[in-house]
C-alpha cells in the first residue's frame, strides 16, 4: 500500500498530510513527545529526512528532544505547575505541530509548504493544546486537581498512539485527528450557548409580576 502511495505523486501528498496532520494532533497533546519520536526514527534512518530537517536527525536534536519529553511529561503530574505549562504549550504546540507537517512536505516550494504547515499543522496543534488546557482547568476548579493526573495520563498515552498510527496508520491517525476536532468545535459551541444563556438571565431576570 506505501508502495502505491509512493509511486504516485498526488496519493503521496495526500499520504504527507494524513501523517503531517497526526503528528500535529500529537503535539497538541505532548509537544515534544512526537518530535522526539521524529528524531529518534530519522537518526536510525527508519524514515526519510530533507536537507531542510537534517538538524532533526542529529544527535543533539535526539537528546534535547528527549530529555524535554521526559522533564513535559513528569513535570505535568506536579500540581500547579501543570496548569502553569498550560500557558506555555499552546504557542510551543502551535510551533511544533507547523515544524513536523512541514517536514512531510519536503518536495514543495517554501511558500507553500509552511502556509499549509501554519495553517493545517499549527491549527491543528493549538486547538487540540488549548482544548486540552481548558479541560486540565475545569478539572482543577471541580476536583481541586484530583483528576488532574488522570488528565495527564490521557494526554500523553493520547500523544503515543497518534504518533504511532501517524506512520503505521496514518489514515486511522487522520481520522481520529479530524473527528476529536469537530468534537471540540461542537462542545465549545455548546459550552458558549450555555454560557450566552445564562448571561442573559443574569442580566434579564424573569419579572415578579
Amino acid at each position: 500500500m506505501l508502495q502505491f502511495f509512493q509511486d504516485t505523486p498526488v496519493l503521496q501528498y495526500v499520504l504527507a498530510a494524513f501523517i503531517g496532520i497526526g503528528l500535529a494532533a500529537a503535539t497538541g497533546l505532548r509537544v515534544f513527545l512526537p518530535m522526539f519520536a521524529v528524531s529518534l526514527a530519522s537518526y536510525f534512518h527508519w524514515i526519510p529526512v530533507s536537507e531542510s530537517f537534517e538538524w532533526l536527525a542529529g544527535l543533539p536534536a535526539l537528546i534535547i528532544t528527549g530529555i524535554a519529553t521526559v522533564v513535559e511529561i513528569l513535570a505535568y503530574y506536579i500540581p500547579f505547575i501543570d496548569n502553569l505549562l498550560d500557558s506555555i504549550t499552546v504557542p510551543m504546540a502551535t510551533i511544533a505541530g507547523a515544524i513536523l507537517f512541514a517536514a512531510q512536505f519536503t518536495d514543495l516550494e517554501t511558500f507553500p509548504q509552511w502556509a499549509l504547515a501554519l495553517i493545517a499543522g499549527g491549527g491543528t496543534a493549538a486547538i487540540v493544546s488549548s482544548t486540552m488546557a481548558g479541560a486540565r482547568a475545569l478539572s482543577s476548579t471541580t476536583t481541586v486537581g484530583v483528576a488532574n493526573p488522570v488528565v495527564s495520563t490521557i494526554e500523553t498515552t493520547g500523544a503515543v498512539v497518534m504518533t504511532a498510527f501517524s506512520y503505521i496508520f496514518p489514515v486511522i491517525a487522520f481520522v481520529l485527528a479530524v473527528v476529536f476536532i469537530v468534537l471540540i468545535i461542537r462542545i465549545r459551541k455548546k459550552i458558549r450557548k450555555r454560557r450566552a444563556e445564562r448571561k442573559n438571565k443574569a442580566d434579564n431576570p424573569p419579572s415578579p409580576f
